[in-house]
């Protein structure tokens, strides 16, 4: 009964998406596996987008599309929203496959190959129409630039806008006639046999949203800040249909639900932005506020750049959606366009590519190492520096520029801006003046704020270098103000945007303190605080603002955040080991406190005390080393390693000298020890030979040369047989 059952239950309806690891792929993929076959057939009940997701969240499986598909990079692990991925070595291996879908996706959008590969296709399955058991829909997502060359409705009115109906007149840029003739094709294929084969064609607009494809250069340049200004292409001027690119996976979806008549869609939303407009928005939200216009040649010498995409951003077209719009049942997240929700759109890239800032502030007494370790830690991580002194210093600046630029420029808004700006650098200066040189907190507050909610500090992040120093400085320098994001729950609100999520304490008794310094070359401490006077009063100002029952560590424990204390350089709590440094890549929901004695790190640069905090603080949340600082870390790796080779060379080279000079001493040595042997040998063997030579001269010989003589004489026919006769005969007898 069990095994009737499982064949009783409903195939899911199986979709196929080609790269599945790419953008698009990846976006228009994962909505199609959390959305119920069928659900824009039924009755739009006015839910958000807010409600929907979350109640996606609790839908079957079952109930959802089974999504298959290809990757373009074999070596990445397979998305989880996908059931399977399909490996290939010829078109004809991935047939069968598609054979066994129900809808086939087709993004040509992406890889110029993916363009052959849905010609063939569409082409193949239309081939094997007459053994379909059931229909089929094969839909390709193409792309607006098949209408770059267009020629407009009425030459007397050019800003009439082209819709789904004029698709026929549609003119492609040059550089896009290869998608043109596959959307040709894909329309073709599928007027033979509608009820068992249909194809559509949805040509969408300029994808942004998640973590950007076409608009990712000006988001990486605004986001990074490094640039003067964001750069614009051309006069900016040209109208750039965009569309949101889980909006365009929601007209997908209702395709695939409704199998509508129309063949041919345009996926855009109602926005008719210029591409400055949409420039300006991203400077102005992720910069610094500048944008230049830059000419088309110089705009191709940027690396980054990708032709397809600078082709893209150049389009200039007027287009509206109207069978989308009228015909689906799509809850948009941005029909307004990409300007409407730019502050959306910039925390979905945020968020998607991981760029969250880090935030931490390391504190400690005068000559703790602060500077020092806070300068190691923001090269690795690439945050800002926060030092009082150039926070005073910039703050100062920008007034005084402020002031000059006005009267330079007579703009009656700049002017009062200027008015402004004057009577607070006055009031800040005679501040100063009365007291004796030094400001006073609430403007260095201000000045810190200002900083902290800047865009850099909010986009990669800083370390707060001894400030806030006392408790009452903290409060102020973290308190909610009106119109800003705070933290409800906590029982004293703060400023979750400039919170930090690590705070430091670097700790050590005033003795270690006076060592230091004084161990420190005398150039080093020239000009600086750290004389032996300037030491001990800042050591005892921080003292009496620190003491045992009143410091700023005590801020942070009235916001309920359980510090981590570590006494010793490796000795960590037990409530340390849960840890883990992907906690800090959520929006920020607990502080992690570290205490550390610095006296346990005898490391010339606090190397051990870097380290440790490196593992509170995580994994950096930015693009990496860019290719320049890469090819230089190649370099310094190489050079490392050459060394070490050449090292090992001569070492090698060293011992094989050496051995072969101690073979040689030693063979040498052989060669002296043989002939010493042979000569001892000789002499023994003289030595030896003495009795017997004794004996036979004494003996033998006389006998023997008597013979000899009287051989002479008788010369016998056989001497031999003579001699040994006369030596038998006359043998002497001795006793």
């Amino acid at each position: 009964m069990a095994d009737l059952a499982g064949e009783d239950k409903p195939k899911r309806t199986r979709v196929f998406v080609n790269h599945v690891d790419l953008y698009t792929g990846k976006n228009i993929s994962k909505i199609l596996a959390s959305s119920v076959v069928g659900a824009t057939t039924e009755e739009d009940e006015g839910n958000d987008d807010e409600s929907l997701s979350s109640a996606q969240v609790q839908i079957p499986k079952e109930n959802c599309y089974e999504v298959v598909g290809t990757v373009q990079d074999p070596t990445q692990f397979k998305p989880e929203w996908v059931d399977k991925v399909f490996e290939y070595n010829s078109k004809e291996d991935l047939l069968p496959h598609l054979l066994e879908c129900d809808i086939i996706v087709y993004d040509i959008t992406g890889s110029p190959d993916q363009v052959d590969e849905a010609t063939w296709a569409v082409s193949a399955l239309h081939a094997e129409l007459e053994n379909f058991k059931k229909l089929k829909v094969f839909i390709c997502l193409s792309t607006v630039m098949t209408w770059a060359r267009s020629k407009p409705l009425d030459p007397d009115d050019p800003e009439i806008a082209f819709t789904e109906d004029d698709y026929r007149r549609r003119r492609a840029h040059p550089n896009f006639k290869s998608h043109i003739s596959a959307e040709k094709l894909v329309i073709k294929h599928g007027k033979t046999n509608k009820s068992k084969f249909i194809t559509y064609v949805v040509a969408s607009g300029l994808t942004y949203g998640g973590g950007e494809e076409i608009f990712h250069f000006l988001f990486k340049t605004a986001w990074h800040g490094q640039a003067p200004a964001l750069q614009c292409f051309g006069n900016g001027q040209n109208v750039v249909p965009t569309i949101h690119i889980k909006d365009l996976a929601a007209v997908i979806v209702n395709i695939c639900d409704q199998n509508p008549k129309v063949r041919y869609l345009v996926a855009v939303d109602d926005s008719k932005n210029t591409l400055e407009e949409i420039v300006k928005a991203v400077s102005s939200n992720l910069g610094n506020g500048k944008v230049k216009n830059i000419s088309k040649e110089e705009a191709l010498l940027i690396k980054e750049l990708e032709q397809a995409d600078f082709d893209m951003l150049l389009v200039n077209l007027r287009m509206d959606a109207t069978y989308i719009k009228e015909g689906m049942n799509i809850t948009w997240v941005a029909e307004l366009g990409l300007l409407e929700n730019i502050e959306k759109v910039i925390k979905e890239y945020k968020e998607s590519r991981g760029l969250l800032p880090l935030r931490a502030c390391i504190l400690g007494p005068p000559a703790s190492g602060k500077t020092l370790v806070i300068k190691q830690l923001c090269e690795h991580y690439k945050l800002h520096h926060i030092k009082i002194q150039e926070v005073i210093a910039d703050a100062v600046e920008r007034l005084q520029r402020s002031v000059a630029r006005a009267d330079a420029e007579g703009d009656d808004e700049d002017d009062l801006k200027a008015q402004e700006d004057q009577e607070f650098l006055e009031a800040l200066l005679d501040s100063k003046e009365r007291n004796s040189g030094r400001f006073e907190d609430q403007y260095i507050i201000r000045f810190y704020r200002d900083k902290l909610h800047s865009m850099p500090c909010q986009n990669q992040g800083f370390i707060l270098d001894g400030y806030p120093k006392t408790f009452e400085q903290a409060k102020e320098l973290f308190a909610v103000e009106d119109g800003e994001e705070g933290e409800e729950d906590s029982p004293l609100s703060y400023d979750k945007l400039a919170m930090p999520e690590v705070v430091v304490s670097l700790d050590a008794p005033d003795e270690f303190l006076k060592s230091r310094v004084m161990n420190l070359p005398e150039s080093v401490v020239a000009g600086t605080h750290n004389t032996e006077e300037g030491l001990m009063r800042r050591l005892a100002d921080f003292r009496a603002v620190n003491t045992e029952d009143e410091t700023v560590l005590n801020y942070f424990d009235e916001l309920e955040i359980h510090p981590d204390h570590i006494d010793h350089l490796g000795d960590r709590s037990p409530e340390k080991d849960s840890y883990h440094p992907d906690d800090l890549r959520t929006p920020i929901t607990q502080m992690i406190f570290f205490n550390q004695d610095i006296t346990q790190d005898k490391t010339r640069k606090m190397t051990k005390t870097v380290e440790e905090i490196k593992k509170l603080m995580g994994l950096p949340r930015n693009y990496g080393p860019t290719p320049e600082e890469l090819a230089e870390m190649e370099r310094i790796e190489t050079e490392k390693r050459l060394a070490k080779e050449r090292k090992e060379r001569d070492e090698r080279e060293r011992r094989d000298a050496e051995e072969a000079a101690e073979r040689q001493r030693r063979e040498e040595e052989w060669r002296v020890r043989l002939s010493e042997v042979k000569r001892q040998e000789q002499e023994l063997l003289e030595n030896q030979s003495v009795p017997l030579r004794n004996y036979l001269m004494k003996h033998v010989m006389p006998t023997l040369a008597q013979g000899l003589i009287e051989c002479c004489k008788m010369r016998p026919e056989d001497p031999v047989d003579y001699l040994a006769e006369y030596l038998f005969k006359n043998n002497p007898q001795i006793d």
